[in-house]
């Protein structure tokens, strides 16, 4: 495991991913690879956006070169970070998509399910998906390069913003709100 190791890795859950976590900074420590804990530090019933969104931020700022984020099936953690220009999270329960989110997608941002994966596989996941560069090959830099341009559309549209701090919005906008 050392892609990684010149910045810290951001690392975040929220109560269902919590014991996962832990054990996710015993494997970093273990391998020597820094890392900064954006929460959630209990059991205790927490709400995963705030997590993903710190998580997102310090990754698409530069200050730390990657994220791993946990809940309990990873897809609420992917829902929010996707919402952060240059992120790329991808929910990944197996060592193949680990290796493939990285090789092609180049992704930024790990989320893994507390509630579904066993330990063993899941700590196997993270090993992967640190331990593989993004391959460079022209064909994942193009379609990289379109995805970028769609994000890019996006924000220059008419009320979208480019903050990243859309929880506020969110919650004002929000269906049964």
């Amino acid at each position: 495991m050392q892609e990684h190791q010149h910045r810290k890795i951001a690392i975040g859950s929220d109560h269902a991913g919590y014991r996962y976590k832990e054990l996710v900074r015993e494997l970093l420590d273990r391998a020597g690879l820094p890392y900064q804990d954006f929460g959630a530090y209990s059991e205790e019933s927490t709400d995963y956006p705030d997590y993903a969104l710190a998580v997102s931020k310090a990754v698409a700022s530069g200050q730390c070169c990657c994220g791993i984020l946990i809940c309990g099936t990873g897809v609420g953690m992917s829902l929010v970070a996707n919402k952060v220009p240059g992120i790329r999270a991808a929910v990944c329960n197996d060592t193949y998509t680990a290796r493939v989110s990285r090789l092609h997608n180049d992704a930024n941002v790990l989320c893994l399910a507390g509630r579904v994966v066993g330990v063993e596989i899941m700590l196997d996941v993270v090993r992967t998906w640190i331990a593989t560069p993004f391959s460079g090959e022209e064909r994942h830099v193009r379609r990289l390069q379109k995805l970028k341009a769609v994000e890019e559309a996006y924000l220059r549209a008419p009320g979208v913003s480019d903050e990243a701090d859309v929880l506020e919005t969110a919650q004002a906008d929000s269906c049964d709100g």
